[in-house]
């Protein structure tokens, strides 16, 4: 999640919103293919992992891994390493802020249509005063912990699918935002919509914050995170676009939605350690972006 200047846009975006309860159906009409694969199921012992090793880079870091540290640099070639292993065509692409390097790392699985653009992101880093595990290891954790599932089954998508893990986004959605300014105008267009995760493992999580970009008309993959979640009687809430890396995209033109489960008791502090991720929450919600992800990859919007 971003700074504490942020923090009341997404507060503000939670109270205006309404409790959604019921199962919506995803959109199905405007797809051209009907058959969609059965998605894996997610067991805690695939993710959790993941949250164990940010933990140990912060641990030797000075507690941190945040934007120009040793603790970012560590995690970024931890991800990275699991995607090459994996088959993922992995690229690292530096920006500068406030005068330290950094970089955001992309993804691409091969094939899928690459005139439409399934993308997946959440941000890496963490703010300095403590090691992030739940603002953002959790986030990172869940899309990480999905595109090794997209390996492990050899799925063969309709759509192109990208992975990201941006850098600097505590800083005010940094990488993120030098991303997408970097885009071509043909490049942005092939993005059907953009995936956000941030804050995937909150403690005491009562609904899941489900994003809604209505000022970009999107509604497939808002409508099959609410039906998932509806399937199995779990409330969410709705949630505008702002406040994390969607941001960025939303400011491109680029339609965006994926889901936080809100605002941990530990944001921002050297208590968001492993012990404020639930690792329940944390599998609850990698499940609902791999079964929402399948479902997606397997259809093509009509032109």
């Amino acid at each position: 999640m971003t700074s504490r200047r942020s923090l009341p846009r997404l507060a503000a975006a939670v109270l205006g919103v309404s409790l959604t309860l019921s199962a919506v159906p995803a959109a199905t009409a405007d797809t051209r293919s009907p058959t969609v694969p059965t998605a894996p199921t997610v067991s805690e012992q695939q993710v959790m992992p993941h949250l164990r090793a940010l933990q140990r880079i912060a641990d030797r870091n000075g507690g941190n891994r945040a934007h120009g540290t040793k603790g970012y640099a560590e995690s970024v070639a931890y991800v990275k390493r699991a995607l090459d292993r994996a088959g993922f065509r992995t690229k690292l692409v530096p920006f500068t802020h406030d005068g330290a390097a950094g970089n955001n790392l992309v993804a691409d699985w091969p094939g899928g249509d690459p005139d439409h653009v399934l993308m997946t992101g959440a941000h890496l880093d963490s703010v300095k005063e403590g090691p992030g595990i739940n603002d953002n290891g959790s986030g990172s954790a869940a899309v990480l912990a999905t595109a090794l599932q997209v390996a492990r089954s050899g799925l063969k998508p309709e759509r192109h699918l990208r992975f990201a893990w941006w850098g600097a986004e505590e800083p005010g959605l940094i990488g993120s935002a030098e991303y997408v300014r970097k885009l071509s105008a043909a490049e942005r267009r092939r993005i059907d919509v953009y995936l956000n995760f941030d804050q995937a493992g909150s403690r005491n999580t009562r609904q899941w914050l489900v994003i809604h970009d209505d000022e970009h008309g999107e509604t497939e993959a808002r409508q099959a995170f609410e039906a998932w979640f509806a399937e199995r009687s779990i409330p969410t809430f709705d949630i505008g676009v702002g406040g994390s890396d969607h941001e960025s995209f939303g400011n491109a033109g680029i339609p965006s939605s994926g889901f936080s489960t809100g605002i941990s008791d530990c944001i921002h502090e050297a208590c968001d350690d492993l012990s404020n991720v639930d690792p329940e929450t944390e599998r609850t919600s990698t499940e609902a972006l791999v079964g929402v992800l399948w479902k997606l990859a397997a259809t093509t919007p009509r032109h």
